[in-house]
């Protein structure tokens, strides 16, 4: 008998295996990365998504982000967010659903965004990269409000003094509408705050 978990795992795979995603083709001098929309459950079986604060010190200190970073000299971009999850917060061995479209960042990248199922483990930050690990219930992501804009600026309200702006609100809010409601999604234009282009 399917749980409630593994229903919305099928749900999410096979939508975004009907989404054509946006593929920035390989070139050279651009920098790639990879993060992992990690979709884990807590322990009463409640799916929930892997949130970080930076540390304060190293890449983008004290921002809100999703595991993941760079990828190494011939690793793919999928493989380099699996390697930054399992480094950043210790979580291993998920399954991977599908892919969203590829973000150009201010700063320069290419982010190609992983969505994967990880079952019931827990976050450990390694202090070195990471202040926090929080865990973000993903009726959140579907709640009135979310998202909002303040001018121009998308705004992922996701918690009690977590607000999450592009690049990662604008990845997140393409998972809420493409993985969650099953919706065509693109965030390729949505604007950058001046901070996050380092």
């Amino acid at each position: 008998m399917l749980t409630p978990i593994d229903t919305l795992r099928a749900q999410v795979t096979a939508r975004l295996a009907a989404f054509e995603r946006r593929q920035v083709p390989p070139a050279g001098g651009v920098r790639r990365a990879g993060v992992t929309v990690c979709v884990l459950e807590d322990t009463g079986g409640r799916p929930y998504v892997v949130v970080i604060r930076r540390a304060a010190r190293g890449r983008n200190p004290g921002q809100w982000a999703l595991p993941g970073g760079r990828a190494d000299d011939g690793e793919r971009p999928e493989e380099a967010a699996l390697r930054e999850l399992a480094e950043e917060t210790g979580v291993t061995g998920v399954e991977v659903a599908g892919l969203l479209d590829d973000f150009v960042t201010d700063s320069g990248f290419v982010i190609t965004p992983v969505v994967a199922f990880g079952g019931r483990q827990e976050p450990v930050p390694d202090p070195r990269e990471v202040a926090s690990v929080h865990a973000v219930p993903l009726e959140r992501f579907l709640a009135p409000g979310v998202p909002r804009w303040r001018g121009e600026l998308l705004q992922m309200p996701l918690g009690p003094s977590i607000v999450i702006h592009a690049p990662t609100g604008a990845i997140l809010w393409q998972f809420a509408e493409v993985a969650l409601r099953g919706r065509e999604q693109r965030v390729f234009d949505v604007a950058q705050p001046h901070w996050t282009r380092t």
